[in-house]
């Protein structure tokens, strides 16, 4: 199903993914407006698309997510909505206010602007973290979204992007301003790497500055399948076909679909060395303490800061969750997302790889200069 003609909006665009989904938006589809909706949109990247616009309009809508308004007048006329914009914090540093006021509330106004405004499809961006891992460390190879799992989530991050996620697939169904009916679904992806990537570029840093080594904060048997970020965009794109199918429609909203690719299995950090290990460098063969004794200076640090927070926030480097998460074996099928969605992986591992490397290869004397001017 074709979304020629159609009026998008895409939050979070100015950032990794909403960047390439973009991109495949105009490369794909002759849509008749796509708009930009960030805090700030780089000039840069209206000029790189420009090669592949076509007679596609690009709008840049720069403002606040919990600016109802706003939204509302973003959303004025579109039909489709892809929902990428939120805050990303695995170290809890960020206040609770604020994390919920755009992960959560932003999400809320957004939805209620469709509404109003007459969007007819929402497609949310999850994160495998609302279903995991638990504090127990209890694992799960190969899941789906059948999969029975208890976890009481301790990040923020987590927490809000769940929340954010229930109201996304509650609200489907919900009666339009003009009688029509909202159309929702939303995406559960692994962990994101490709080009861009601020994570995969803050453990090069690192292992720049330990000269060369990649510092080892997951054991090798904690298997996840991180997802290419070429293949999660390829994924927003085949549910937003998909909600248009009036034969889909139905089937596919108020549901979720987990999003992976053919990214062989493995732990966080020999994953990070996969990557880098083309660039020089190495990786420490053990975790720097055993991991129970690694949890123990995590409680520690967390204790400490949380007796000096009524005067000062400090944000420990490491934290107990964060820990189980690294060592944790948690994979997931996209078999669901293949059958409903007819959403198929566009980039081999190969493919993949291969681009991730080129770019960090490009960043590496950047880091390195900038790590040396400190």
């Amino acid at each position: 199903m074709s979304l020629r003609g159609e009026v998008c909006v895409v939050t979070g665009a100015g950032g990794f993914l909403g960047k390439r989904l973009v991109r495949l938006l105009l490369e794909e589809e002759k849509m008749a407006e796509i708009r930009l909706l960030d805090k700030q949109v780089q000039p840069q990247l209206l000029y790189s698309l420009e090669e592949c616009r076509g007679d596609t309009k690009l709008t840049v809508f720069e403002g606040d997510i919990r600016d109802g308004d706003f939204l509302r007048k973003s959303c004025r006329g579109a039909s489709i909505v892809f929902h990428i914009a939120s805050i990303i914090d695995v170290y809890d540093s960020v206040e609770y206010s604020e994390i919920y006021g755009v992960n959560v509330k932003g999400t809320q106004l957004l939805l209620e602007a469709c509404i109003q405004e007459n969007v007819v499809s929402f497609i949310y961006t999850s994160t495998i973290e609302v279903m995991g891992p638990n504090s127990k460390g209890e694992p799960i190879i190969n899941g789906s979204e059948d999969t029975v799992y208890n976890c009481a989530l301790k990040f923020a991050y987590s927490k809000t992007k769940k929340e954010a996620e229930q109201r996304t697939l509650q609200a489907h169904g919900e009666v339009l301003n003009n009688g029509g009916r909202l159309a929702t679904c939303a995406l559960r992806p692994m962990y994101i790497y490709g080009e861009g990537c601020r994570f995969l570029l803050g453990h090069m840093s690192k292992g720049i500055q330990n000269k060369g080594i990649l510092f080892r904060m997951s054991q090798p048997e904690a298997r996840v399948n991180p997802v290419y970020v070429g293949n999660v965009a390829a994924a927003h794109l085949q549910a937003a076909r998909s909600l248009k199918d009036p034969q889909k429609r139905n089937a596919i909203g108020g549901k979720f679909y987990l999003i992976s690719d053919d990214t062989p299995l493995g732990s966080y950090s020999d994953f990070n060395h996969v990557m880098m290990s083309p660039l020089g460098f190495n990786i420490q063969e053990k975790l720097m303490y055993p991991l129970r004794l690694l949890y123990v200076v995590c409680f520690l640090m967390e204790m400490l800061c949380m007796m000096v927070r009524p005067f000062v926030r400090i944000v420990p480097p490491l934290n107990r969750q964060l820990v189980t998460m690294l060592n944790t074996p948690f994979s997931f099928s996209y078999q669901k997302a293949k059958r409903d969605l007819g959403y198929v992986p566009r980039y081999t591992w190969e493919e993949a790889r291969k681009r991730t490397i080129e770019w960090l290869a490009s960043e590496l004397p950047k880091e390195r200069e900038r790590i040396n001017a400190k």
